[in-house]
């Protein structure tokens, strides 16, 4: 089972102010200039105020925008490996709907403590259909159904199964399609448990990137 998990390890802040800028004044000749010394602030107290700003920018920045998740599991195999390091964007999702191919993290529904990292197959409203593995969707613009093309799949599994999304739910299956637990299994994923996508992939190196494991051009072409 592929998971998400919220990195535990804090961010280092850098944040470098400039503080100390000198001002001028223009005096007249016949008066004396006066030489003002800077009151210099204490290390302690200069240790708390970067400590707030820092908290005051970092921790909306990762409760409201963006936080990293490492991949813990197979089920998106052999898009996504165990230690994946990504870079999660958690705002988008508040503006827009999740497509068709996206990568999506979002919250177990059957147990909010976990996270799990899968890919939309099915939008609210279609019906999904799985015909000794191979996927078809129905929808409004297609009722007689089209019969999506997934070629990064590696791992198949031939069964059947059928379900109609509500208005607010998502079918998401993992890539590893023998070794994932998934829509197939404990039902939709409703929208108020999606947490949002990764925008970027850090580790490895190799797969350095933006919208990793992203499918949605693929599988919204239809045939």
């Amino acid at each position: 089972m592929s998971i998400a998990l919220s990195e535990r390890v804090g961010y280092n802040a850098c944040i470098t102010f400039l503080m100390n800028e000198q001002s001028q004044k223009h005096i007249s000749a016949d008066t004396p200039a006066i030489e003002i010394e800077p009151k210099e602030k204490g290390f302690f107290r200069e240790m708390v105020e970067f400590a707030l700003i820092a908290l005051i920018i970092v921790v909306p920045f990762r409760i409201f925008i963006a936080q990293p998740y490492i991949v813990n599991g197979a089920s998106m195999d052999p898009t996504f490996a165990t230690g994946d390091y990504l870079i999660v964007d958690q705002l988008s999702y508040r503006f827009s709907t999740p497509e068709r191919g996206s990568v999506l993290i979002f919250k177990y529904p059957k147990d909010p403590s976990w996270y799990f990292i899968k890919r939309v197959i099915g939008l609210p409203l279609e019906t999904v259909e799985i015909n000794d593995g191979v996927i078809t969707i129905k929808n409004g613009a297609h009722p007689e159904g089209f019969v999506l093309n997934e070629p990064y799949i590696e791992f198949a599994k031939v069964e059947d199964s059928t379900i109609t999304l509500k208005a607010d739910e998502y079918f998401a299956v993992g890539d590893n399609r023998l070794g994932s637990a998934d829509s197939r299994m404990w039902g939709p994923v409703p929208s108020y448990d999606i947490v949002g996508r990764p925008i970027l992939q850090i580790l490895p190196f190799k797969k350095l990137g933006l919208l990793p494991g992203d499918k949605t051009s693929l599988l919204n072409t239809v045939k």
